[in-house]
């Protein structure tokens, strides 16, 4: 495989920032359904009036006085997350895997006591990791058992698959593999890996940090070229059916793989990031140009994802 500069990239049709909010994002998205997958709560009531699998949820915090009532919520639970609803970039994103005692253990190994945790969920009330540092809630869920295939390529976290989808095209796709560096959380940006994965076979492509490229991961040593993401039709078709619960055109699906349930939805995204062009060494411009040059007819969801197989499938050599 060759590794691409890149300038190389930006030649080869990569999109930019400022195109992708005005030509698609703001050519594509109705404003009055952005509420729907910036506030994960409303996204989880969605997808579940929609048949959609998503984490269960055990609990919900919306005052500080709530706060104080934090024990009793928790009590019994083993495993858990809570997260901010109205977050962002896995800011806030508090995974806890196990209870030892009166202590909360973390995902990274560092153990909590409960005033830490009702701390930390106070601060996500108070609007610390939300959008535009408004006020916010605080929402209890199940953490994943993701599927022991991938242990080998996350590090203390859940690795996640995200699928752009355009207008109910499947287009790009990577999986988000956790890292010591980035806090065991699926973030680029805070240096997790991102996996460029083959629209048609679930094969890996390439694999980056920090937007350079890698080939193993950094904590377990695991080789990504020998990665292929199991139940790959369920996770485009996932993604891909997506776009007509939430009405948006162009918008970044979350997928993780759960060990018993399969393919569940984590989160949507509205304003998904750019990043996934170099994981895949290829730019999107070219592949959503395509898709506006098709005949705008009624498609269901297997032929979203039968046409965006045979577009943007990538030859392995």
């Amino acid at each position: 495989m060759k590794w691409i500069s890149p300038r190389e990239l930006r030649e080869q049709g990569v999109l930019g920032m400022n195109s992708r909010n005005v030509d698609y994002i703001g050519r594509s998205n109705d404003r009055s359904r952005y509420p729907l997958v910036d506030n994960k709560l409303k996204t989880k009531q969605m997808a579940l009036e929609h048949g959609m699998p998503v984490p269960v949820l055990f609990g919900v915090v919306r005052t500080q006085h709530a706060v104080q009532a934090l024990e009793q919520m928790l009590e019994g639970l083993e495993k858990f997350v809570i997260k901010p609803v109205q977050g962002s970039g896995g800011k806030g994103i508090l995974v806890i895997t196990q209870r030892r005692g009166d202590d909360f253990v973390k995902s990274t190994g560092a153990v909590l006591n409960l005033r830490e945790v009702k701390r930390h969920t106070s601060n996500i009330l108070s609007g610390l990791y939300s959008l535009g540092g408004r006020p916010d809630v605080a929402m209890i869920e199940d953490m994943i058992e993701f599927d022991q295939m991938l242990s080998n390529y996350s590090h203390e976290g859940v690795p996640d698959i995200r699928v752009i989808v355009y207008h109910g095209f499947p287009v790009m796709a990577m999986l988000r593999c956790s890292t010591h560096a980035s806090d065991g959380k699926a973030n680029l940006h805070q240096g997790a890996v991102g996996v460029g994965v083959d629209i048609v076979s679930g094969h890996s492509l390439y694999a980056i940090q920090h937007n350079k490229k890698v080939e193993q991961h950094p904590d377990t040593g695991f080789r990504f070229d020998e990665l292929v993401l199991p139940h790959w039709d369920e996770v485009l078709h996932l993604a891909a059916g997506c776009y007509g619960m939430t009405g948006l055109g162009y918008f970044g699906a979350d997928i993780v793989l759960d060990r018993d349930s399969g393919p569940v939805i984590l989160e949507l995204n509205a304003r998904p990031g750019l990043a996934i062009q170099i994981a895949n060494q290829v730019g999107l411009r070219k592949r959503l140009q395509m898709i506006d040059d098709l005949r705008p007819i009624e498609r269901d969801v297997d032929e979203h994802v039968s046409l965006a197989k045979q577009m943007f499938g990538v030859t392995m050599v």
